[in-house]
Formats: structure tokens, C-alpha cells, sequence
């Protein structure tokens, strides 16, 4: 890995890290200000709030897929990523670690950006999925203190 190909994946994976973290920080601030009353859930605010977690996740995801793309189409000398739509379905494909194989990037020194990536996006994957078990763990003490008649 050269110099290059390492400074470019470390800013790529630290701005991935900075969005998604001041974006799951801002969220959980607002589920709990929105679908919350004290320490518990309001009535039907769990489900609200996961399903639009969800979405909000989604979101993100999409946005540091989208950077991905935009690194591979400004930096990546390849035919192979010639347009916008062809580098994101590569990115998510990459980040997602679905890897169909139909659009590789080849042999040199950026694909290893590509394995970077699809490093960068298991990490981010599992937060959300960790914060979305938050908010399903949080949903069931909610329902509980409901059933204690709390």
C-alpha cells in the first residue's frame, strides 16, 4: 500500500467515522426528545422511533457510500468507474460486502482502497446495527415498566 493509497483511505475512513458519529449522536437526541417521556418510551414511540432510526441509518450509509463513489471517480484512473451511477452501485456493492463481482476495479494499487472500504463499511454497519438494538432494548424496558403499571 502506498503512501498515497493509505493517507486517502485514512481520510475516507475518518470522515465516514465523523459523519456517522455526529449523525447517531444527533439522532439519539432527537428520538429521546421526540418518542420519549422521562425514561421510557411514549405509546407507539418505540416503533416510531425504530422505524425512522432505520431510515435515518440508511441515510447515512448512503451518504459515505456516495463519498466512496466520489474518491473512486476523482482518483481511481479506471474506465471501469466511468460514471456517477456506475462508481456508488460499486461503492455500496463494496461497502455492504455483498461483492458481486460484476464491476471490479483492476490490478493495481487502488483495489486495495476497495478492501479498505468494505472494511470501513462492516465497522459502520454493526454501530447502526448496535444502535438499533438500543433502541429495541430500550422499547422492551419501556413495555415492561408499562406491564409493572410504572
Amino acid at each position: 500500500m502506498t503512501l498515497e493509497m493509505f493517507l486517502v483511505a485514512a481520510v475516507l475512513v475518518s470522515v465516514t467515522v465523523i459523519i456517522h458519529g455526529l449523525g447517531t449522536n444527533y439522532w439519539l437526541r432527537f428520538v429521546v426528545r421526540r418518542y420519549t417521556a422521562g425514561a421510557y418510551f411514549k405509546r407507539l414511540g418505540s416503533m416510531l422511533a425504530l422505524i425512522w432510526s432505520a431510515v435515518f441509518l440508511m441515510l447515512l450509509h448512503l451518504v459515505e457510500i456516495m463519498l466512496w463513489a466520489a474518491t473512486y471517480l476523482v482518483l481511481v484512473p479506471v474506465t471501469t468507474l466511468d460514471t456517477w451511477e456506475k462508481a456508488v452501485y460499486f461503492s455500496a456493492v463494496t461497502f455492504t460486502t455483498l461483492g458481486y463481482g460484476d464491476v471490479t476495479l483492476p490490478v493495481g494499487e487502488w483495489r486495495i482502497l476497495s478492501g479498505v472500504e468494505a472494511l470501513n463499511g462492516i465497522l459502520l454497519v454493526g454501530w447502526s446495527t448496535a444502535f438499533l438494538f438500543g433502541i429495541v432494548q430500550h422499547s422492551w424496558k419501556s413495555l415492561l415498566a408499562a406491564h409493572d403499571g410504572r
